[in-house]
């Protein structure tokens, strides 16, 4: 449970100075990856907040089934928010024709990003087996996306850097929202279920 606990403050810690790298990177490039990236790592750490309540309602039963229930729905919603976000950006993005400038700001936070979320969903997802956590399993794979959308933001990025290929960020952005979304949808509808909370 302390591991758990732990984790969950180094996944907001984490988050947070990557939301606010990847958003200042992202509007002083005028890149609508980077800003979809930073917007994504503060659904993150809203996300690792749930599961940070539910954590220390664990003591008592009453309290952690509700902190539970509650945690899922936060971070189901989250999934489907970010899905929304990612279709309306990329849109917008693809429509526009936008092509931002190289940020090698915002390619140093992607780059480190993408190898510090796998790191934390592992060390997260051993965790939630442990101690029978829904939440924080949930969590763990919310931070598995955001490793996998900064390895496609990255991607993205730099190629549209050295290459101009503009449409290859947003186009591979929208590639993940299928899979976003089924994690959102599939959070959302355990939380409807009391058979299954109880169980």
């Amino acid at each position: 449970m302390r591991r758990g606990i732990n984790l969950s403050y180094v996944t907001i810690l984490y988050n947070s100075l990557e939301a606010l790298g990847s958003l200042i990177a992202g509007f002083l490039a005028g890149s609508v990856v980077l800003v979809g990236f930073g917007t994504d790592s503060v659904i993150e750490v809203a996300s690792s907040c749930a599961a940070q309540w539910r954590l220390r309602a664990d003591i008592d039963e009453a309290a952690r089934e509700r902190a539970e229930r509650i945690s899922r729905k936060i971070i189901g919603w989250s999934f489907v928010a970010l899905t929304v976000y990612i279709v309306i950006d990329s849109t917008h993005s693809l429509w526009t024709r936008e092509q931002p400038s190289k940020s090698v700001f915002g390619l140093i936070v992607l780059l480190v990003s993408a190898a510090v979320m796998p790191m934390l969903a592992r060390a997260k997802r051993k965790v939630a087996l442990e101690i029978g956590s829904r939440a924080l399993s949930s969590d763990a794979m919310q931070t598995s996306l955001c490793a996998w959308l900064s390895v496609i933001a990255l991607a993205g990025v730099a190629l549209n850097a050295m290459f101009a290929w503009w449409w290859a960020d947003p186009l591979a952005a929208v590639a993940m929202t299928p899979i976003i979304l089924r994690e959102g949808i599939e959070g959302v509808r355990a939380v409807t279920s009391t058979h299954d909370d109880c169980c």
